[in-house]
């Protein structure tokens, strides 16, 4: 793992290699790939980040897990004919990982600033303090000392406080989803999202039988009270889930008066609120009030995860809430999560010696400054096409088609060309945003924008609807 790489993540490293391994088996059996102790010892990288890579391959439909076997690769014939049917999203993260893509659709903020060497130092140092010394006592909920981080971090008040016990660490923000759906005992039951909505919670909620109720967010930023009491007297909502600071795809924010109104209403109906704050330190400049700052902590959940701000060398997702402790803890002692606990205290201690303000300062700074470029470009490239909200953070602009355009048709039309876009109607379960899609504006290396940005022109003028 060590020369010309070196200064790559160690997952994009891990899985390049592990791309090397099934390319070299062509045939049409399946092939049992390395575990994630071996591979870690082969490759002297951690098995989280192992189990990273492997994650992305199995995503791609490259591997797929069996229970107490490992990982298989799929044969190779059966790869380029893998996606046959009519899923977008699966045809846009297929189409995202095939080699010459230019990817318009990521949304990788840290991947613009990561903060994998610091973490991976730490991580390094901590070893050498706790040399493979066998955990004293199971920590199913995650290592005591990130949780106890966290719990500061949120806490704002004597009546607003947190603390280690009300912190929920899981691998992955999915894994901890998952439980907080089981444990809430969501399957049949109604919750209310923001609209447009990241795909990833739509669809795990899809999955998991959750009626889904959206709540579109208004031109200007602010969130539709009207509506939303239409909404919650229509029939009983267990679940109000709302963004933190930024409504993400949008990049938009609601203002504070708008917030205080929202939660004032929320406080006269017997539902929780989910508070999604993985986007909420993206913001480029001061944050505002969250829902967290205006209702009790007994009404209210809040769920995140490291890898927008940190990166992908931290995937852990967690959960804050004051309920059902009980129920959490018995679960995620259920999950198993395998979590490595030196990484968990070199995140905490990342947090508690300030390194992870100074990397946000930065990282918004060259956010701000990617979202610029790229918004001059489009307005001097699209701007008789495309209509855009300017976001107020994050990696993602968000467009609408001036023109009446079939968004699928220009998806394939690009992708003859090796472009790749996320249309709108991604971010609804009930066909909302269909003449939008989402762009990213934070790209690694050199890349032709200019160019892809003309192809995305043509291609808009050439599916236009009449």
């Amino acid at each position: 793992m060590k020369g010309p790489r070196e200064t790559d993540f160690a997952y994009q490293a891990v899985y390049r290699y592990l791309n090397s391994l099934i390319s070299e088996h062509i045939g049409d059996t399946r092939v049992r790939l390395p575990s994630l102790r071996q591979l870690a010892q082969r490759l002297n990288v951690s098995i989280s980040t192992i189990q990273y890579a492997y994650s992305l391959l199995e995503k791609e439909g490259r591997v797929y897990s069996v229970a107490k076997s490992g990982y298989y690769a799929l044969p190779v014939p059966a790869i380029s004919s893998l996606y046959s049917g009519n899923d977008l999203l699966e045809s846009v993260y297929i189409n995202a990982r095939r080699p010459g893509m230019l990817v318009l659709s990521t949304d990788e903020p840290a991947l613009l600033q990561p903060l994998d060497r610091p973490l991976l130092l730490l991580e390094r140092e901590l070893l050498r303090q706790y040399p493979r010394q066998p955990q004293s006592s199971p920590q199913p909920c995650g290592e005591l000392e990130l949780r106890t981080a966290l719990a500061a971090r949120y806490t704002t008040s004597p009546v607003r406080c947190w603390h280690a016990d009300d912190v929920y660490i899981g691998a992955d923000l999915r894994g901890v989803l998952e439980t907080l759906i089981t444990v809430l005992r969501l399957k049949g039951a109604t919750v209310v999202v923001e609209s447009p909505c990241d795909w990833a919670l739509l669809r795990l909620l899809q999955e998991a039988d959750v009626r889904v109720m959206e709540w579109p967010v208004r031109k200007e930023g602010d969130l539709d009270l009207e509506h939303l009491n239409e909404l919650l007297e229509a029939q009983p909502v267990q679940v109000v889930m709302v963004s933190s600071g930024l409504n993400m795809p949008r990049g938009s924010r609601a203002s504070d008066d708008n917030r205080q109104a929202v939660a004032q209403l929320l406080e006269r109906y017997d539902c929780l609120v989910l508070e999604n704050d993985c986007y909420g330190e993206l913001e480029f400049e001061s944050e505002g009030v969250r829902f967290r700052d205006l209702l009790p902590p007994e009404r209210l959940m809040v769920f995140s995860s490291f890898e927008k701000t940190i990166g992908p060398e931290a995937p852990y997702g967690y959960l804050l809430s004051r309920h059902l402790n009980a129920e959490f803890q018995r679960h995620f002692l259920l999950r198993a999560f395998r979590l490595s606990p030196i990484r968990q205290k070199a995140i905490a201690r990342l947090y508690s010696n300030g390194r992870v303000d100074q990397h946000l300062q930065v990282l918004r700074r060259r956010l701000k400054d990617s979202k610029v470029q790229m918004i001059q470009l489009l307005q001097e490239r699209l701007g008789d096409a495309l209509q855009f909200v300017e976001p107020q953070g994050g990696a993602t602009i968000w467009v609408r088609s001036l023109r009446r355009v079939d968004v699928r048709r220009v998806f394939q039309r690009l992708l003859k060309h090796q472009v790749v876009i996320a249309p709108g109607e991604l971010f609804s379960l009930q066909g909302l945003h269909g003449q939008h899609l989402r762009l990213t504006h934070t790209f690694a290396g050199e890349h032709d924008l200019a160019g892809a940005l003309g192809l995305l022109g043509d291609a808009l003028r050439l599916e236009a609807i009449d």
